[in-house]
């Protein structure tokens, strides 16, 4: 069984990497559906992204699926981000172990635009035409994973993509595929993950017909396809410190993204006595106007009839004067 799980882990490498060194930087910004990489919950996004290989829970379903294998109960979370340029982001997802099974959970991550006033050609000031728009763009996860041995955990996750822009809309699926291996050794742990892959997006619907002056018909347009952002992420995270009521680890991630420059990431968490935690990470790249960097955040589990209920905070610097600091504010409930 050791020797199979073993041969898995190889083969889902080596068709990541083939993959990952199938990009360029002129498929920078070719890729669509940007929604799947937005990050969610603040543990992760407060140590820079870094958890590949040092995740658990609901918000496993987004950094590496493997990770829900280890959950005892059921836990269920809420993120609110309000992001970029008034954009705000939420996501909820639930997920449950189940003996002799696995665990299973659903989320869904929401982005709601805001309201857009309508230009056309006929109307091209801004509220001329009196029409106002709220694109959405959203993300529909179910995931499972389950322990293959005592030291190695899988997970897969399938995504539904919808983007809708008034009448227009596109709709695809992606997947995510992860390992995470513990060899029991100075606290280690090991992450494999390959993320958003699937088939290519296109926009259809009545927003793209046009008037043919030659015919003097409608004609329906058609829009380009893209495809989805997807990467290969490999990490590793190292308990340091683990000493009575003090956990103290250190995790790396370096993620190859198909249609970007790569990224490299690092964080650090602080735990006292598995309540009060305190993380801080960077998230790296060399590609031009890179955005972010420098992350930091806490967070605290209290017991309230029973259940265990966490509140998590992160701040992570934006390198925009246009735009402020993305906040991640999370709530999480195990029972």
């Amino acid at each position: 069984m050791k020797f199979r799980v073993f041969i898995v882990i190889v083969a889902l490498l080596a068709i990541g990497l083939s993959s990952a060194y199938a990009g360029n930087e002129r498929r920078i910004g070719t890729a669509g559906a940007q929604e799947l990489r937005i990050p969610v919950g603040s543990r992760g996004t407060a140590m820079g992204g870094s958890i590949i290989s040092d995740v658990y829970g609901v918000e496993s379903m987004f950094w590496n699926p493997a990770g829900m294998a280890n959950l005892i109960g059921t836990e269920a979370m809420f993120s609110h981000q309000p992001y970029i340029a008034d954009i705000d982001i939420n996501y909820i997802g639930i997920a449950t172990s189940i003996e002799d099974f696995g665990t299973i959970g659903a989320s869904v991550k929401v982005v709601s635009i805001g309201d857009i006033n309508e230009t056309t050609t006929d109307g091209p000031n801004d509220g001329e035409t009196g029409r106002v728009f709220s694109p959405t763009f959203s993300v529909l996860t179910v995931g499972y994973a389950r322990e293959l041995t005592a030291r190695v955990s899988f997970g897969f996750t399938g995504s539904f993509i919808n983007e809708r822009i008034l009448n227009t809309s596109a709709s695809g699926i992606s997947f995510d595929v992860g390992f995470i291996y513990r060899p029991g050794w100075q606290g280690v742990s090991l992450g494999l993950m390959i993320k958003n892959y699937g088939p290519s997006m296109r926009f259809k619907g009545d927003d793209l017909y046009y008037f043919d002056p030659n015919t003097g018909q409608q004609v329906a347009g058609q829009s380009e396809s893209f495809d989805l952002p997807s990467s290969f992420n490999i990490g590793m995270s190292w308990d340091f410190l683990d000493m009575g009521a003090n956990l103290a680890k250190v995790t790396g991630n370096f993620m190859s993204n198909n249609y970007s420059q790569d990224n490299f990431q690092g964080g650090f968490e602080y735990t006292y006595d598995g309540k009060y935690s305190l993380r801080a990470g960077y998230n790296y790249s060399d590609q031009t106007d890179w955005q972010y960097g420098f992350a930091m955040g806490a967070g605290v589990v209290v017991n309230v009839g029973g259940a265990d209920v966490t509140f998590e905070y992160t701040w992570s610097e934006v390198d925009n004067s246009a735009f402020d600091a993305n906040q991640y504010f999370t709530g999480k409930v195990n029972f």
